[in-house]
Formats: C-alpha cells, structure tokens, sequence
C-alpha cells in the first residue's frame, strides 16, 4: 500500500507519520513485540515518517525504533528530537547550546544505529540560549552530514523567524487537534508564510477525541493523562460534549470519530503531517484509513466548531511555560 505524499519544506514523506513515544513512555506499560510489529506494519501501510525523541524512555524508545528499523531504514524518514531537560527542582526545561546540540546528535546516532537522522528537531527552545547558536550547530550538523534537515517542536512565532534566517525550518512540531488550536493565530500562519511543513502531535487529543476515554478511574498512575488537567474528572466530564458531537458527525460519514478528527487536522493543508501515536497494530490500521479521508466544506465547518470552550488547560503551569518560546 502506498499513502499519499506530502512535503515538509523540501523533505517528502507520507501524508500521515507515526508517533512513537507511547510505546515507551506515558501512556502505561509497553510492549516491545508488539510496538516492532506496529512500527513493521506502519512501514507495510506506507507510512515512511516515523517520531521518535532522546527523551522518551531516557533514551530506550530510539533503541527500538533503532531495532525495528534495522533492515528497513531506506524505507524510512526518521526523525527525532534534543532538548529537553530537567531542572534543579525536576521539572522540564530546555537546552540548546551548541555543544549540547552536537552531543545529542552523536547519542542519538548510536541509539538508532544509523549514519544520519532525516528530520533533527529542537524539541524546546531554551531561554538562556540564543536561538541563533543553537541553529548554527544544527546547521554544522548538516554540512556534517549528520542530519539531512532541521526542526523546532513547540516555538513560537518570533523565534521561528530567526532560526529561519539562520538556517532552513523544514517543520514545525506542535500539538494540534479539535480540542488544541494555539497555534491557528499566529504560528501556523507564520509557517505557511515561510513555507515551512506542520507536524502535529496529539492529532487524537492524546486519545481523548477517540471517545475511549470516559472516565479519568480508566488513567492508569504510570499515565501521565492523569496529571493533565482536561483530564481531571471534572473537566472529562465536561469535555464529553465534544466527543458526542464528533462521534454523532462520524456515524453520519460512516467512520469512527478518531478518523474524523485526523482528517480534520489533515484538512487544514498539503504541508500539514499529523503523528498520530499508537503502540498498537489495530489502533494504527485505523489511524491509516483516515489518510485518504477528504471531508467536505460543511464536515470542516461543523467540526471548526467543536473545541470551543474546552474545559482545563492544555498543561499544569510548570510544562506550560515550556512552549511557545
């Protein structure tokens, strides 16, 4: 089977990637067989843009990827991500300078096995960093031959003008779904402007918009939904009338509602690659037959609507301050 393509700047990949990090990390126990096999499965559906990040599992979740990929990486756009760290207090911060950037590289090569990373992202930008010397290292990596092209996860729309003027952004990393739409004012505009590709995480609303989540006693204490405040009971309970009203239009087309959701965020451009994460076979299946999925004018309009009105932040406060640097 092969998906349609789409382009992340000047990088072509399939219309729809896949997120790798649950199957590591966040969302409860993983499984190693099973997260292979879903990782070979994707690559059979044609799904050739695969997530991954030296954060997620401290490092193991590149090692299976790694694993998964050995005799199949031409088959491949591997991307993965720096950046992320914890302060004195163990909460997430960011780092980005040069020497940094360049060590990350180096670990990450020798956990995926491979020569070179496709798509390199700045997972968070660093405030007591100038963007511009993080951008010049990735830059050098590039002429290294270390990594083919550069992104930024989660920044904002000024800093993603200066480290385009340094160096090309081929795409931006950003949550994006019905009941996430930061980014719609200011920053998505920005990355058409500059012709820069968008790849949403989260597309599913980390699995919320799917309508498998009713309850917040289903959260597990290994996941990390439980800490997030949509999640909490009382604003799950709320944000049910979203779900509903999703799960009603997908009836009406035929499909489930994590199907339309994801066509939603696929509507909103060519440039725009959703990475929906699973760590299961028959979630991907699904997940992939929304890729051809076209929804009509009215379908966009009726789902626009939607998130209105979410209950809870995205974040607690000291992971919020990390993003839209």
């Amino acid at each position: 089977m092969t998906l349609p393509t789409r382009t992340l700047g000047a990088l072509t990949v399939s219309a729809q990637g896949l997120g790798c990090m649950g199957m590591s990390q966040s969302y409860g126990t993983g499984d190693e067989t099973e997260s292979v096999a879903t990782i070979h499965r994707a690559l059979d559906l044609g799904v050739t843009l695969l997530d991954t990040a030296n954060v997620y599992g401290a490092g193991a979740n590149e090692e299976l990827v790694g694993r998964a990929i050995r005799d199949r990486r031409e088959e491949v756009v591997l991307a993965t991500k720096f950046g992320i760290v914890r302060d004195a207090e163990g909460h997430q911060a960011a780092r980005g300078d040069a020497a940094y950037v360049k060590q990350c590289c180096d670990e990450s090569l020798a956990r995926l096995g491979v020569d070179h990373i496709d798509l390199y992202y700045q997972h968070r930008v660093d405030p007591d960093t100038p963007i511009e010397e993080t951008w010049g290292a990735l830059a050098e990596l590039v002429e290294a031959g270390k990594i083919r092209y550069a992104g930024l996860s989660e920044a904002g729309a000024a800093t993603i003008r200066r480290a385009h003027a340094v160096h090309p952004v081929t795409a931006l990393q950003s949550e994006w779904s019905l009941w996430t739409r930061d980014i719609e004012a200011e920053i998505a505009p920005t990355c058409a402007e500059l012709g820069i590709g968008i790849v949403p995480f989260s597309p599913l609303g980390r699995g919320f918009l799917t309508g498998s989540i009713t309850s917040a006693s289903q959260l597990g204490e290994k996941d990390m939904r439980a800490g997030l405040p949509r999640f909490s009971e009382e604003n799950l309970s709320a944000n049910l009338a979203i779900v509903d009203t999703v799960k009603a239009l997908a009836e009406k087309r035929g499909v489930t509602a994590g199907q339309l959701a994801l066509a939603w965020v696929q509507a909103k451009g060519e440039h725009v690659v959703p990475i929906p994460g699973t760590k299961r076979r028959t979630y991907l299946e699904q997940n992939v037959g929304a890729a051809t999925l076209e929804l009509t004018p009215e379908e966009i309009s009726e789902l626009d609507a939607v998130g209105e009105g979410v209950a809870g932040a995205r974040y607690p406060e000291h992971l919020q301050r990390t993003v839209g640097r």
